[in-house]
């Protein structure tokens, strides 16, 4: 049965359907062969309802909608001013504030998509005015916006935490060592290019206009006060921290910056509840068929085919890192984590590792994935967004990725990276 729900798939893919299709129909056809009709179809809508039930959900369209209020609002231009204010001056200042933009944002929005149009409309320009080429700046500003994958709130550790009854608290904390070390990596790697290239630095500003830029970001830096203060401080949990950013979002652009009207709640509302609807419906379509493929015990015959029951801890977590990282290559991150969590579920158990590492491991590779070649989603939204062909975007990721595969690396290597501030806060 495996080899014929393969071969569905990868045909309506082919033919161009969109993944929730080729999700739907493999779970249609597994439950046909299983229960040898369509009389236990009722049963195959129930488990894809069990699929989005989980009340941690409901962060998913909460994050989605403070990100779309922040990104149509003064919250995202503001903390970009803030972030260039400081350190816009030095060798590749501009680079690296980019890059500290994407993290600062994504801790805000936990979205790439977001990051990548809200820091990459305004800075895109202004870097290749300043003498960088456009490859590396395409580069730079993909693979800086995937750090949001591990910066809480991070949709992504969300849906795995659903998926593997993992603490999404756990979650969010683990991804904050990994996240910032890729900021530090990216900003030297920037610094680097810009000695290189001769890059021209900016005009240092002034403490006065330092002091203007913190006061006017002083409120869109309450998001991560929110979420990560909230949720540690024991006053939130992830779900509600969820709530009380759109809340914060709704008072600062509707009330304090006036930077929307009563007409943006319709087209705000619309383009929340569109990507809401996309990814719940992702969501319900990989629990249908991830619960096919567990209960025709597919990953049983895939996993001991590599021999991964005979592999240490390490070994495992290179295995998975390899096929998130090849997965993420090909099909949206939220699809596979859909798909290849239920699969590996097993043998983490079987084998002790801690499941928050896993998790990292998993949001690290999903990153990466994301943003390398041939179908990285977020390749894909720089080319809708900045309006280049496909080379001129890909060309100038291979340095990022390198970085990011060695993070990778290390993170297997020396788990602290992850669960240091994890066990300071919980255990």
């Amino acid at each position: 049965m495996g080899t014929k729900l393969f071969v569905i798939m990868v045909v309506l893919l082919l033919a161009g359907f969109p993944m929730m299709v080729p999700l739907i129909m493999g779970a249609a056809y597994g439950f046909y062969e299983l229960f040898g009709g369509l009389q236990k179809m009722d049963f195959m809508v129930q488990q894809m309802m069990a699929g989005i039930r989980p009340a941690s959900l409901i962060a998913v369209p909460m994050f989605i909608l403070a990100a779309d209020i922040m990104t149509r609002g003064e919250s995202a231009s503001r903390l970009i001013d803030m972030v260039m204010r400081f350190i816009g001056h030095i060798k590749g200042g501009l680079a690296v504030s980019t890059a500290a933009a994407c993290t600062l944002f994504g801790a805000v929005s936990g979205s790439t998509q977001a990051t990548v149009v809200a820091v990459g409309s305004p800075l895109r320009p202004r870097m290749l005015k300043a003498g960088y080429n456009d490859s590396f700046v395409l580069g730079l500003i993909i693979n800086a916006s995937d750090i949001a994958f591990l910066i809480p709130p991070s949709i992504g550790m969300i849906i795995y935490g659903v998926i593997s009854s993992t603490s999404i608290s756990e979650l969010f904390i683990a991804g904050v060592g990994p996240g910032l070390l890729l900021l530090v990596l990216f900003s030297a790697y920037s610094m680097f290019y810009a000695h290189m290239k001769g890059v021209p630095t900016e005009e240092k500003a002034s403490w006065s206009e330092r002091l203007v830029a913190m006061r006017r970001a002083l409120f869109p830096l309450g998001f991560p006060v929110i979420i990560v203060g909230g949720i540690y401080g024991g006053i939130f949990s992830p779900t509600e921290a969820a709530a009380a950013c759109v809340l914060y979002a709704l008072i600062l652009e509707f009330l304090v910056f006036r930077s929307l009207t009563a007409g943006d709640i319709y087209r705000i509302a619309k383009s929340t509840g569109l990507i809401t609807a996309v990814v719940f419906i992702l969501v319900a379509a990989g629990a249908g068929f991830s619960w096919v493929i567990s209960f025709a015990q597919i990953p049983q015959e895939i996993l001991g085919a590599i021999g991964i029951a005979d592999m240490g801890p390490k070994g495992v977590l290179a295995v998975i890192s390899i096929a998130f990282f090849i997965g993420c290559m090909f099909v949206d991150p939220i699809v596979v984590i859909l798909v290849l969590v239920p699969i590996f579920a097993p043998v983490v158990e079987n084998v002790g590792l801690d499941k928050v590492l896993v998790g990292t491991v998993i949001t690290l590779q999903v990153a990466i994935g994301s943003a390398t070649p041939p179908f990285g989603c977020d390749i894909f939204t720089a080319i809708a967004v900045f309006k280049r062909p496909y080379m001129d975007v890909i060309r100038g990721i291979p340095p990022f990725t390198i970085i990011l595969v060695g993070v990778a690396v290390a993170l297997i290597f020396v788990p602290e990276i992850a669960l240091f501030l994890r066990d300071l806060a919980f255990r």
